[in-house]
Order: structure tokens, then C-alpha cells, then sequence
């Protein structure tokens, strides 16, 4: 049992289409104890499918948002296990003006929204539930990132967000190393999740993931980036953080796979 023993909390379990129940699904078979966050009107949706789960899982709420919410979570896990081997999170939204053609007509307050949401609270996620990872041993906490080294059409304020996680990961590997915490991020390949539905421009991602992904990429199965996730939770990747691991079929390695007219006329 690769995670027997292992107290988990996984955030952003919306359906079971979610990479956040791929994981929880996982991890519980593979022996972990497990605790889902949701909030607002995703509270009820996240409770019925954890239901689903064997056996179902706690379900507490938490909007990054609230101030309190956060440390109310930290509050239950320490007096309900005392310490927090892994954690999940699987949180990212952007306003659909900041999507979809919106970069440069975008405010402020909508910009901001998807910063706090997507990439600040990864890093306040570290900040409150850091004392519960190093009454583990150090454990493991993950993102899920989509590619940041390029410009998505359409993708627009969520990249610049991604991007910012991929920064922030970085200097919390850095902050928490020192108390044995390792900080990653799994870049998953376009997948039709809830949050998938709220971009425009999907389908392009999928046409270029058939283009390009040497081994092939199932837009529907969640199943690899769940068990990369549950990789990073287990013991067996001791000296890893701060990284991106990419689960994208290979594409991030590829280029497009049409070359430009003037090197193709002199090729």
C-alpha cells in the first residue's frame, strides 16, 4: 500500500471527473485517510461525490477567499490527527471577461480574482498548514498547473496566474524545505473537468495535444495525473521539490509539428 498510513487533504473534488477525485480515489485505496474541502454551492456537489468514495471521506469547507476559513481547516486536522502528511491543491478560477480574448480588457478587480484564487493561495495553503506538514516529517504538498512556459489562446489571466504558481512553488519548496516539506507541481494535459467548461478555446488545447503528445493524451481519463499526484504524496520521491512534473503525454516536449514557411522552403 504505496500510501498506508498517510493523512491527506485534497481540495477542488467537484465531480468525479475532477483530477482531485482521481487522486482521493487513489490515495484511498492505496491506504491513506483522506479529507475534502469545498465551499459555497460546491459544498453539496463535493459531500455527494465523496460519498462515492471507499470509504467516503470528511468533507469540510473552505473558500480560499474567507478569511478564517483556512485556519477553521488547520484547526479541525490538528485536533483530528495532529499532524498532515499531504496536501492537494487543486483550486484555480478566473472571471470568464479575464478569459477568452479578455488579457487586455481585463480590470483590475476581475485580474486580481483569479491571482488570489489560483496562485496566492497555493502559497497561503503552505503558510497555515506548514506546522501540520512538519508534525509529519516534512510531507508533501502539490498543485495542479497547466503549462506556463507558453501563451494559451484564450487562456489569457489563468496563464499569467499558472505562471505565477509555478514561481510561487519554487520559493516554497524554498521556505519549507528546511522542515523537510517538499513543494511540486503536476502539469496535467488538457482534461474536460468543471474547470475545463469555463474556457472558450478548450477544443484548441485538445487539437493540439493530438498534434503533439508522442504517447497519446485521453482527454477524459484523470488517471495519470492522479497517480503522479499520489507519487509525490508517498515516500518514494524523497529529494524532489520545487519541481514542474509534466503529465501531458510528452506535448510539453514537442514542438508543433509544422515548421515555419521559410525553414521549411530552406530544409
Amino acid at each position: 500500500m504505496l500510501l498506508s498510513g498517510k493523512r491527506l487533504l485534497v481540495t477542488g473534488v467537484l465531480s468525479e471527473s475532477s483530477i482531485a477525485y482521481a487522486a482521493a480515489k487513489l490515495a484511498v485505496e492505496q491506504g491513506a485517510e483522506v479529507v475534502l474541502t469545498g465551499f459555497g454551492r460546491g459544498l453539496r456537489i463535493t459531500r455527494r461525490v465523496a460519498e462515492k468514495l471507499n470509504p467516503d471521506c470528511p468533507v469540510l469547507e473552505m473558500d480560499v477567499t474567507a478569511p478564517g476559513h483556512l485556519e477553521a481547516v488547520a484547526s479541525d486536522l490538528e485536533q483530528r490527527w495532529g499532524a498532515v502528511d499531504g496536501i492537494l491543491h487543486a483550486i484555480a478560477f478566473a472571471p470568464p471577461s479575464a478569459l477568452d480574448g479578455g488579457f487586455l480588457t481585463a480590470g483590475w478587480p476581475e485580474v486580481s480574482t483569479a491571482l488570489e484564487v489560483s496562485t496566492y493561495s497555493f502559497a497561503a495553503m503552505g503558510r497555515v498548514f506548514g506546522p501540520l506538514l512538519a508534525a509529519a516529517g516534512g510531507g508533501s504538498l502539490i498543485g495542479l498547473d497547466f503549462d506556463a512556459t507558453k501563451a494559451w489562446p484564450g487562456y489569457d489571466w489563468m496563464g499569467v496566474a499558472k505562471a505565477g504558481l509555478e514561481s510561487a512553488c519554487r520559493y516554497l519548496a524554498h521556505a519549507l524545505g528546511p522542515q523537510g516539506t517538499r513543494v511540486n507541481l503536476v502539469a496535467a494535459g488538457p482534461l474536460r473537468t468543471v474547470a475545463a467548461t469555463a474556457i472558450g478555446a478548450f477544443g484548441g488545447f485538445e487539437r493540439s495535444w493530438e498534434e503533439r503528445a508522442p504517447l497519446g493524451w485521453d482527454v477524459r481519463d484523470t488517471t495519470a495525473v492522479g497517480r503522479t499526484v499520489c507519487a509525490l504524496w508517498s515516500d518514494w520521491l524523497p529529494g524532489v521539490t520545487g519541481s514542474v512534473i509534466h503529465v501531458d503525454g510528452g506535448a510539453h516536449a514537442v514542438g508543433s509539428g509544422r515548421l515555419p514557411e521559410a525553414l521549411a522552403e530552406a530544409s
